[in-house]
């Protein structure tokens, strides 16, 4: 049997056994009875197993011909995807992409690979909102969001971007003069500067125990409270305090010197994560799975946002470094 009977054959026999009948999947295949029922004997023969047992009213899997079924589905959506990613491929990709975003991550991030995707895709235009309020993608309109924390279950087709680790950080100037904490009790005698969220909830920082259990302490009374990561990042440089800082904001300053690691190996970083969600994964618009794919392997690139967490130690305070 050719490749191009194999094709018809397997298709005929997924269609019946999809339906129920050889007639309701010839009307489907727009093909008669006759043809879809030779189509599967034929290859039930060059498989050497029965597939199906039929009667004149209804068609039963056999066993063997449930274990093909899975199979055979496998083998026809590989086939229509590299039908579609050959057909996407000569011609040009058009359309609008509309994306949601945090601030921070947008400027610091999006925008800097945006240019790239506009070389590849010039037909592409793209719509981007700044804004850290977590969006109902299909109810207002987004083909894409971009966002961190601890991601729920979602009916979002959702692919990682990165972990988000934090680290805690202050300035060598600070911890010279008020002294680097050994211990989190010591965070008791610091300048603190807390995160609140949109909601009003003060992020905790939480610390391990040598037992292996998890500890939070309250950054309160602070004496700066920040809702914007990157504020947060510019404060601990300006010295005014120890903050909660993402990795990925914290690590230009960390390599410059501006901001030292304090409480590291105590200090929990956290489970948060950067993703990219979109609705739907079968009826993906090529102009939207483009995009995502481009913002993928572009911000799989990026070393800040992939930075190890045990490296960090080179950026531990140290008496001296004021």
């Amino acid at each position: 049997m050719e490749v191009s009977q194999h094709v018809r054959a397997i298709l005929s026999f997924v269609e019946a056994a999809d339906v129920g009948s050889f007639s309701a999947a010839a009307r489907k295949l727009g093909i008669s009875a006759a043809a879809v029922s030779k189509n599967v004997a034929a290859l039930e023969q060059v498989l050497g197993v029965r597939l199906m047992n039929r009667t004149t009213r209804k068609i039963n899997l056999t066993e063997e011909g449930a274990a093909f079924l899975s199979q055979a589905r496998i083998a026809l959506g590989a086939l229509d995807s590299a039908v579609d990613n050959l057909v996407a491929s000569k011609v040009e990709m058009s359309g609008h992409v509309k994306i949601a975003t945090s601030a921070a991550f947008g400027r610091e991030y999006l925008l800097p690979v945006l240019p790239g995707l506009f070389e590849l895709y010039p037909g592409l235009t793209v719509d981007v909102d700044f804004d850290d309020r977590m969006r109902e993608l299909i109810h207002d309109g987004y083909d894409i969001a971009i966002r961190g924390g601890r991601i729920v279950d979602s009916s979002l087709i959702t692919r990682p971007v990165c972990r988000l680790k934090t680290v805690l950080a202050a300035s060598p100037d600070y911890l010279a003069i008020h002294g680097a904490p050994q211990i989190p009790e010591d965070l008791t005698r610091h300048r603190l500067i807390a995160r609140r969220f949109l909601g009003g909830r003060i992020n905790p920082w939480g610390f391990k125990s040598q037992d292996g259990s998890l500890t939070t302490v309250d950054p309160q009374p602070a004496v700066l409270t920040l809702s914007a990561p990157e504020a947060l990042v510019q404060a601990a440089v300006a010295g005014m305090g120890i903050a909660q800082i993402g990795i990925h904001h914290a690590m230009q300053y960390l390599e410059s010197g501006q901001l030292k690691a304090v409480l590291l190996g105590q200090y929990d970083p956290g489970s948060y994560e950067m993703v990219i969600q979109y609705p739907h994964r079968t009826l993906i618009a090529p102009r939207v799975k483009v995009t995502v794919d481009y913002l993928l392997a572009a911000f799989a690139r990026n070393p800040s946002l992939h930075f190890p967490e045990e490296k960090l130690t080179a950026y531990q305070f140290r008496q001296g470094d004021e």
